[in-house]
Order: C-alpha cells, then sequence, then structure tokens
C-alpha cells in the first residue's frame, strides 16, 4: 500500500471510451429491460431491486471498457459490487410476491391505464437518471491507475462502517417482521435502538466511503454523487416519506420518535 499523494486526476475519457456515454447507456437500456419487464408482471416496485444492481453494472461496464484497470478502480468496483448485489438481493428477498408497493400502486390508480406507459419517464427515466448522477464515482475512477493510499483506505473503512450497518439494520428488521406478535409494534433494539433509519444512515455512509475511494484517485469533484444521495436519503424517498407513513400507522412510533434519533445514531434520550 503507497502513503504517497495520489497521481495528478486523468480523465476516464481519454481512454478508449467515453465512461459517461457507457454509463449513460448502460443505465437507458437497464431501465428499459426492466419497465418491459414490468408492464408484463404489472409492477413497477421491481424498479427497487434493480437499483443497487445497476450500480454494479455502470462500474463493471465502465470498467470492463477503459482498457485498464488500476487498483483504486478494482476497489471501487469490488466494494460497488458487494453493496449492490447485498441491496437487490435483499429487495428481491422481501419484495418479490408481495404485491406492488403501495407508493407506486398510488400513482398507477392516479393515473389510471396510461401510467404504464408514463411510468417509463416518471419512475424509470427519472431513476435512471438518478442513477448516472450518482454512479459518478464510479465512472471517474473507471480507468484509474492511481495506487491504494491513506484517503484510499479511509474511503474503504467508511464504506465497511456503512455496509455492516446497513446489513445489521436490514436483518434485524426482517427477523422482527418475521414474528406475528410483533406486527404494530415498532422495532427500538439493536442498531434501531441508535437510530429511527440505520438502514438509510449506512447506505448513507456507504456512499461518503465510495466518494473517498475516488477522491483518492483525484476524482474529487464528484462529491455531488454522494451529496444527491443524501439529499434523496434525508428529505425525499427515505426518511421523510418514511416518517408520515409510520406516524400513522404505528400508534408507539410517536414514544419512539421522542427517545431515539431520526437519522444519525446516537444515545436513546431519555423521556418523562
Amino acid at each position: 500500500m503507497s502513503w504517497a499523494p495520489v497521481e495528478v486526476y486523468r480523465s476516464p475519457c481519454d481512454g478508449p471510451v467515453n465512461p459517461y456515454l457507457v454509463g449513460a447507456v448502460t443505465i437507458t437500456a437497464l431501465m428499459l429491460l426492466v419497465w418491459l419487464i414490468s408492464l408484463i408482471i404489472s409492477d413497477v416496485s421491481i424498479v427497487d431491486i434493480a437499483w443497487g444492481s445497476g450500480f454494479v453494472l455502470v462500474a463493471w461496464t465502465t470498467a470492463l471498457t477503459s482498457g485498464e484497470w488500476g487498483p483504486v478502480t478494482v476497489v471501487m468496483v469490488g466494494a460497488t459490487t458487494l453493496w449492490g448485489l447485498r441491496l437487490s438481493g435483499y429487495l428481491a428477498w422481501r419484495n418479490l410476491g408481495h404485491g406492488e408497493d403501495p407508493r407506486y400502486a398510488r400513482m398507477r390508480e392516479g393515473r389510471g391505464p396510461s401510467f404504464r406507459y408514463t411510468s417509463l419517464i416518471i419512475v424509470f427515466g427519472l431513476q435512471g437518471l438518478l442513477m448516472w448522477i450518482i454512479s459518478m464515482p464510479q465512472q471517474a475512477t473507471s480507468a484509474s491507475t492511481a495506487e491504494i493510499g491513506a484517503l484510499t483506505a479511509l474511503g474503504i473503512v467508511v464504506w465497511a462502517v456503512g455496509l455492516a450497518w446497513e446489513a445489521a439494520a436490514d436483518l434485524q428488521l426482517a427477523r422482527f417482521k418475521a414474528n406475528p406478535d410483533n406486527k404494530g409494534k415498532v422495532l427500538d433494539s439493536g442498531v434501531w435502538r441508535f437510530s429511527r433509519h440505520p438502514n438509510y444512515f449506512g447506505d448513507f455512509t456507504v456512499w461518503w466511503g465510495l466518494y473517498l475511494v475516488a477522491a483518492s484517485a483525484g476524482a474529487w469533484w464528484t462529491i455531488f454523487a454522494p451529496a444527491v444521495m443524501s439529499f434523496l436519503l434525508l428529505r425525499v424517498s427515505g426518511v421523510t416519506l418514511l416518517e408520515k407513513s409510520l406516524t400513522k400507522t404505528k400508534p408507539q412510533y410517536a414514544d419512539y420518535v421522542a427517545r431515539t434519533n431520526a437519522f444519525f445514531p446516537g444515545p436513546p434520550r431519555r423521556t418523562p
């Protein structure tokens, strides 16, 4: 492992192909395929399953077409693959066979028969665009020849902590829901004791770790990628959206909110 300063950033566009174009084509093809499958099974929810594996696909296609692999590229592809396949596998196990997600079901009901076509833009197109933007660290390091340095090592540690936290949160929640006696109750033990959304915090940490890996190869400018992911988790499809639903459906959730941090882990607060 080299602890020397990293080399000056070399644009992957200097390689045989443009990785940003490869990423865009890969994501477009993936979303079109998943959209066609959604028409067959009448379930738009499969776009969530494709989310994690889509980043894996982008990481591999951009790296394989770059012409050369450096140590940081190997780290980025490997870390993205472990995160993405775990997430897609978990969501497939959790969601398949349980009907369409209520969020998408409401959209389908509101738009009527035209939803099968408009979903291509408002669901698959939008998620595809976000995937392309957020996967910039993978695309930007696809042709990197940088050696592994101190910042790379820090990124790996941050990524590993996030992955472990996210996986633990998903496992604990799955076990909790598997017990019929817990129906309507709130999980407030394990990592869920320290944060109301530990899975989202884990995801947040993973992406900042991947950014540090990219920055170690000189792609510091991709900081907007984890920033966009953080905004989505905190303000759009993550915490904010789920909090509204849980407050309405779980009577005990208000007490849980009073004593537990929303996102960043911390010791439980004492309540009167």
